[in-house]
């Protein structure tokens, strides 16, 4: 009902952040890969994004586990060195261990499908965590609030951009932040 409402684009965006999920091996669509898909489909790209140094910091706190820095310097006046934890944690587990997707479960179905060397079948729903969810409901809301027609990729990085934590951050740190965004969105 929802998604009847997106523009072309942001249908898109959250098809693309399906297909960033699935090249990452991932078994939920989260908001950094809408981030990602965002900025593949140039969404960034007329505020001056640096595409690279924007990916590299966020994959930066992806292996932090996805503590915002917030969190890291809240942990640094209690005495906890975040970096030194992830290392410790990389040494014994490999290197980005934080950020690996978690394990998929295998039942009974999928041995016998091995054990037949039968293919298994193409997954064709990626469930959306709990924050990519809210994230859609968020844009719906901008959209309505400022009364636009529909909800589009600036729409979906306005609601990337309420919501706490490292992809907020992230962005924020690259100079955008709602302001910057609903400047764009007005011109």
């Amino acid at each position: 009902m929802m998604f009847e409402r997106f523009t072309r684009d942001a249908r898109d965006a959250v098809a693309g952040a399906v297909a960033q999920a699935v090249a990452a091996g991932s078994e939920t669509v989260t908001e950094e890969h809408l981030l990602l898909s965002l900025l593949d489909r140039g969404a960034l790209d007329a505020l001056g994004v640096d595409r690279p140094a924007l990916t590299a910091d966020l994959e930066a706190s992806r292996r932090r586990g996805g503590i915002s820095k917030a969190d890291e310097e809240a942990l640094a006046g209690l005495g906890i060195d975040l970096s030194e934890i992830v290392s410790r944690i990389e040494e014994t587990h490999g290197e980005g261990a934080l950020s690996a997707p978690a394990p998929r479960r295998r039942g009974l179905g999928a041995s016998l499908r091995e054990a037949l060397g039968r293919p298994e079948p193409k997954r064709r729903h990626f469930p959306f965590t709990q924050g990519a969810r809210k994230t859609l409901e968020q844009a719906l809301r901008i959209t309505l609030g400022r009364k636009d027609p529909s909800i589009g990729t600036p729409h979906l990085l306005l609601a990337l951009l309420t919501r706490p934590g490292t992809v907020s951050e992230v962005l924020a740190d690259h100079g955008v932040t709602y302001a910057t965004v609903e400047t764009a969105l007005a011109a």
